[in-house]
């Protein structure tokens, strides 16, 4: 799905990224960038969000802060929409929500998602106000249990809240390809809005059951470690891209993985995550023009498998 983007070129040069940083430039930009439906609401958000797992763990080191808050502000200019922290994410809540102070202004397109993470209800509670505390928000999209960490006894207590308008959708979430059974079987037989899962272009094995559970139960998938926390742009980076990634609007690998990710019809948005800027105008760019079809997906896989061999 395309949604317009009025003045968005003007806006963009009036921010000087393209001054500043050439290589967006390259990206493709257009007046418009892809979204993505959440099967229960058709509510429409970007498919590119925004991870914060190591990269907003800075601490007080005031500097990082700041430059976080540059990161931040760039992916809202490029029409980002989610944000995904933790509570398990050391000071990353804290240093996203100074980032959101110290931008100011309100930001529209903000998706809050963080998680609840513990077994304890009374511990479960008290992340549940200090994620409010800390991003500085009266109410938050998503809340999702983190890596299904007591999923049975927090379940109630979300959609409590989400029954009073506290939150507005509920989710869980695994990663590295974990507890992949135990969530197909949420999936299918719970009531919930969203899933996280690992996939990317060589962690594929939930296209078998995850997603297609998914699609069939009408639940929205975050897809994280696109980038499978960097490996890919360790192993592949000093690569060329094929040519045919022109087909595509892919201009660097980030936006060639990215693309990879997005192009599956279950996934609602990837979250990739950064510390800097530049690296995060790529990552935007993957919202802007052509998607691969089938046929180019099994492309994408056979250049990499080849380069992999």
């Amino acid at each position: 799905m395309l949604i317009n983007r009025r003045l968005f070129l003007k806006t963009l040069y009036g921010i000087g990224l393209s001054l500043f940083y050439p290589s967006l430039a390259n990206t493709n930009i257009k007046n418009s960038y892809l979204t993505r439906e959440i099967p229960k609401t058709k509510e429409s958000i970007p498919v590119i969000g925004m991870g914060t797992w190591i990269s907003f763990n800075v601490g007080h080191n005031l500097k990082a802060r700041n430059e976080r808050t540059k990161v931040l502000d760039t992916f809202f200019q490029l029409g980002g929409g989610l944000i995904d922290s933790s509570p398990m994410y050391g000071s990353a809540e804290e240093v996203l929500g100074y980032a959101l102070k110290k931008i100011g202004k309100p930001q529209p397109t903000l998706f809050s998602a963080t998680k609840v993470w513990t077994s304890s209800l009374a511990e479960g509670n008290e992340q549940y106000h200090d994620s409010l505390n800390l991003w500085g928000v009266k109410q938050l999209d998503l809340y999702q249990i983190h890596n299904l960490l007591g999923w049975k006894k927090h379940l109630p207590i979300l959609q409590n809240l989400k029954r009073d308008g506290k939150i507005r959708y509920i989710g869980m979430t695994t990663s590295h390809g974990r507890r992949h059974d135990e969530l197909e079987n949420i999936i299918r037989h719970t009531d919930i809005d969203f899933v996280q899962l690992t996939y990317n272009i060589l962690d594929r094995e939930v296209e078998n059951r995850l997603l297609p559970a998914a699609q069939d139960n009408g639940v929205a998938i975050i897809a994280n470690r696109p980038f499978q926390g960097g490996e890919l742009f360790s192993q592949f980076a000093h690569q060329p891209l094929p040519v045919w990634s022109k087909e595509i609007d892919c201009h660097n690998w980030a936006q060639f993985f990215l693309k990879f990710t997005i192009s599956h019809p279950a996934i609602t948005c990837a979250i990739p995550a950064t510390s800097q800027v530049s690296h995060m105008i790529e990552n935007m760019g993957a919202m802007q023009g052509r998607l691969p079809d089938a046929n180019m997906r099994t492309q994408m896989i056979e250049y990499i498998n080849k380069l992999n061999a």
